[in-house]
């Protein structure tokens, strides 16, 4: 028995059973740093089919987390999916260095002494804290396995990328496409400076809710009513007390009615609509209604603000409704764009009399001094003094927050530099390339975004704060008028070019070098200019990134292939490059656009520190490994809000295992195989030609899963194909002829041309995702089979094609019914296994009582039938001729399978129960298969 046992062609590998991930993957990491494993792969690539994928930069300014680690395990599935199948995708990593995330945490760490710099030590400051996260950020990045130019990054800070950015404002400027003046837009008190839309998020708010009597003894009302103008009111309704000393007007609609009501003689207009609601609020029992009328016949009344000694003129609005409140819209157009609108339509004043800490300046009788919240209170007193509040309470809506420091932000009209959105149509020209130009993955982004863009306001550009680009332009200190030259500018960008810290030259620079020479003032004639200091809004630095980088770069083309971040850049990043790139090229900077979800916990909230779920990517790491972590990414479907939790990742961990155990049973097997003893296509056996065949489907799918951006099928097919497919089915089948089998002979160099093959695919629709294994096992390669590859320096420029079986779909068919077969017979052996009748299946006999069809096709696939089914005997009946006691399975109802103990004994080599054991003395305890595999060894 033990001199059997030597003969059996045992697997051999070094390709270790336990992963150690937390350990190994480091190694892996140098390695593929020491062989240029990211040059090799891009080099394998055909350069005249390259594929850019524009890296969206991240802030500099924290630890990655899950949202951050996510996108990254994203782009590199996808840059390393295209290398492989042959185009040429480089990655140049970016981060955003500038603007107010970072500038915010500068001051939170100098805390008071950030009254006391200069701009420039500030901007100081915050160049060296966005380079310290940022290369914190990229050790976590390269930990997560993502290749790419790791030490030539692209960043907003670098002086290239600022004179980039500069110069597209200076196109805009050359167009006409900017402006400088006072519009309402979001203002965040704490951080002292606008906001874009992009970087306003609403939260739950509570609000005091106040009704407000406005008197409108004006004498024309009488054409409507005649009533005691001395007595008479419009009513309004505001969550914003604070705007009250700013109103400047009433709006109506035009088509609504409007009532004339009487309550303890006084009269009160408010829309017919909403007369019961607010009664209710008030008060009121049984108002007596004088007159109704439309709401255009109020036009051009004139009311007294409820506080000032002022007139607050009655206008008409269309976007005034009837969902709450009285029908009649309190109008202060400095703190509101349809406010402001209004304003200008009837020359209303746009008032804002308030400091940049949302203070009111000490014009504002009351309330000087106050900052906008604490002046709620006292507003809401004053018009209770002088009876003029009708009902006051607490109301919890949605608000707009800051997005760096979470504190409510207020609409603030200020001056501020814009571009146009209708100007030189832009507008048009962006929703047309949504629509026409642009793929959007998943579909909808594209009528999201599309909503966005036909929707938003002018494009506030400029920010007060110290950090990010300025804003090439002097300012008259005469008359405020403004001055910038398109060449001008495009000069003052060469100097940034040029400089050693970029813009930093436009703060250093004397005034004198800056300004023209004799250069007056078109508006005053005046002579005394002075620096625009606001800087751009950062969303207007990074969506420039298409001037800066894809066109500028080596690694890349204009326009991209692929912009891929989360689905808040539908109003951020991918919203501001359109905007930049349609506004100065006339075209989109990208062919499609791909979003994926939020990462939130396993009952689908979002990650928070207040609640305790957040999740660092280094915890799942350090535990598991960065292979669960990438794993988890495409087992996810990443265009949905994606779950994360232990659970879900322990579940993957067994799924990672079975498919690292089916790479690792595929390498034991290769370990004598020499590429050049392949079996040709035509001469594999049956069973083999047809698993080849299935394998190259799957792979087919797989490859058709990442250029569909599907990873999760790319996941699915992998785990099912080496569970089902491959563990269960065919590697399970001929286990016993790559052990038993002659060594040389046709029957085990058939199987092991498929494994082969099998592997190579199997490496090639793992790698994007699982790189790390993949890359140790293309490492454990058996030495002949690295040697027959094109390269063998690293996974990730293998390019490797399969044999065609040409497999007909017939053959296919009857391959896939002989596996259903073979399945039924396993349902139908677990029983016998239960009950002790056999021990394994090799122990069974097996009858197949069946219909000739399936007889025939057992017969007719040239299989070793005993091999096939993994019985010691497998014989044929009619169906007809089943016992009362023979399996039959629900799926099938043309078969049923008799198990019953094959009789004999067990062949001391390979186990299978033989009646004809010792057919030569020679090998007593051998059956006839292994007695002719014996004799050529001796």
């Amino acid at each position: 028995m033990s001199d059997y046992k030597k003969t059996l062609l045992l697997p051999k590998t070094q390709f270790p059973m336990k992963a150690n991930l937390k350990q190994r993957e480091p190694e892996m990491l140098k390695f593929w740093e020491e062989i240029k494993a990211y040059d090799a792969m891009t080099e394998a690539g055909d350069a005249n089919n390259d594929y850019v994928l524009h890296d969206g930069p991240p802030y500099a300014n924290g630890h990655i987390h899950m949202g951050t680690a996510l996108n990254k395990v994203l782009k590199d599935i996808v840059v390393k999916s295209r290398n492989m199948q042959g185009q040429k995708a480089q990655y140049v990593p970016g981060w955003d260095c500038h603007g107010l995330p970072i500038e915010h945490k500068v001051e939170q760490e100098l805390k008071k002494k950030n009254k006391e710099l200069d701009t420039l030590t500030i901007r100081k400051i915050c160049r060296s804290y966005a380079a310290k996260w940022l290369d914190t950020q990229r050790k976590e990045f390269k930990r997560l396995g993502v290749l790419g130019v790791w030490d030539d990054p692209y960043m907003t800070m670098k002086p290239e990328y600022e004179a980039a950015t500069a110069r597209e404002l200076g196109r805009f400027m050359e167009r006409d496409g900017v402006v400088r003046g006072k519009k309402p837009i979001y203002w965040c008190c704490d951080c002292r400076t606008a906001l874009a839309e992009a970087e306003v998020e609403y939260e739950d708010h509570t609000s005091p809710s106040i009704y407000v009597r406005f008197p409108m003894a004006d004498a024309n009302f009488r054409k409507i009513a005649d009533v005691d103008v001395s007595r008479l009111f419009i009513l309004i309704w505001t969550t914003t007390p604070w705007t009250i000393p700013d109103n400047m007007g009433v709006a109506v609609h035009p088509d609504f009615d409007y009532a004339l009501v009487e309550v303890n003689g006084d009269c009160y207009v408010l829309a017919e609509g909403l007369l019961e609601e607010c009664a209710g609020k008030f008060g009121w029992d049984a108002p007596k209604t004088l007159a109704t009328f439309k709401g255009a016949d109020l036009e051009g009344l004139e009311a007294k603000h409820p506080i000032y000694d002022r007139v607050s003129n009655v206008v008409l609005a269309d976007y005034v409704t009837l969902e709450t409140g009285t029908g009649c819209v309190h109008t202060a157009p400095g703190h509101g764009r349809e406010d402001f609108e209004t304003g200008l339509k009837y020359g209303l004043e746009i008032y804002s009399p308030m400091n940049d800490r949302g203070q009111f300046l000490p014009e504002v009788e009351h309330f000087a001094g106050l900052n906008v919240w604490d002046a709620n209170p006292k507003v809401i007193e004053k018009l209770t003094e002088l009876g003029n509040l009708m009902a006051s309470e607490k109301i919890t809506h949605s608000y707009p927050h800051c997005w760096r420091c979470k504190e409510p932000v207020i609409f603030r009209a200020t001056t501020q530099w814009f571009i146009g959105m209708d100007e030189n149509d832009l507008r048009q020209r962006a929703l047309s390339a949504i629509r026409n130009d642009v793929k959007w993955v998943p579909s909808w982004g594209e009528e999201r975004i599309y909503n966005m863009i036909a929707n938003r306001p002018d494009w506030c550009i400029s920010r007060q704060r110290n950090w990010g680009v300025p804003i090439s332009a002097l300012i008259c200190e005469d008359c405020d008028e403004t001055w910038f030259d398109a060449q001008w500018v495009y000069d003052i960008c060469d100097k940034y070019a040029q400089h050693e810290t970029g813009c930093d030259y436009w703060f250093e620079a004397p005034l004198e070098e800056i300004v023209p020479e004799g250069l007056t003032c078109s508006k005053c004639g005046g002579n005394h200019w002075k620096r625009e200091t606001d800087i751009l809004d950062v969303w207007f630095d990074s969506g420039t990134s298409y001037a800066a980088v894809v066109e500028q770069r080596k690694e890349t083309r204009f326009p991209a292939d692929l912009y891929l971040e989360g689905s808040d850049q539908h109003r951020g990043w991918f919203h501001s490059s359109l905007l930049a790139s349609v506004g100065t090229r006339e075209t989109p900077p990208y062919k499609t656009v791909l979003t994926h979800g939020y990462v939130v916990d396993a009952e689908g909230r979002k990650m928070s520190k207040s609640i305790g779920n957040v999740i660092a990517p280094q915890e799942i790491i350090d535990k598991f490994g960065a292979e669960i972590l990438r794993m988890w990414v495409s087992a996810s479907n990443y265009q949905e809000d994606i779950r994360i939790s232990d659970e879900t990742l322990n579940r993957l961990v067994d799924a990672y295992r079975r498919i690292r155990n089916t790479c690792r049973y595929l390498l034991s097997n290769l370990n004598d195989f020499d590429p050049a003893n392949q079996v040709a296509a035509g001469d594999l056996l049956p069973l083999d030609r047809y698993a080849l065949d299935m394998v190259s489907r799957h792979h087919a799918t797989v490859q058709e899963a990442y250029r569909k951006f599907e990873f999760h099928k790319v996941y699915h097919t992998l785990h099912n194909l080496c569970v089902v497919d491959l563990s269960a089915f065919y590697l399970d089948i001929i286990k016993d002829r790559l052990y038993v089998e002659e060594e040389n002979g046709l029957k085990r160099r058939s199987a092991q041309t498929v494994l082969w093959q099998i592997l190579l695919m199997l490496l090639q629709d793992m790698a994007p995702v699982l790189s790390f294994t993949a890359e140790e096992a293309f490492q454990n390669l058996p030495d002949a089979i690295k040697a027959a590859l094109p390269q063998d320096k690293t996974m990730f420029a293998l390019r490797f094609t399969p044999d065609a079986t040409g497999l007909t779909g017939d053959e296919r068919a009857k391959w896939e019914k002989l596996a259903l077969v073979r399945g039924e017979v396993n349902k139908a052996i677990e029983p016998k296994r239960k009950d002790g009748v056999i021990g394994k299946s090799l122990d069974a006999k097996v009858t197949l009582y069946a219909t000739e069809e399936i007889r025939t096709l057992v017969e007719a696939q040239e299989v070793d039938s005993r091999e096939f089914f993994i019985v010691s005997k497998l014989e044929l009946a009619d169906l007809a001729d089943a016992p009362a006691d023979a399996f039959q399975g629900e799926d099938m109802t043309d078969l049923k399978v008799g198990v019953a103990a094959a009789a004999g004994d067990k062949c001391e080599r390979c186990w299978r129960i033989s009646e004809d054991l010792g057919t030569d003395p020679d090998y007593p305890d051998a059956c006839p298969r292994c007695t002719a595999v014996l004799k050529t060894l001796a």
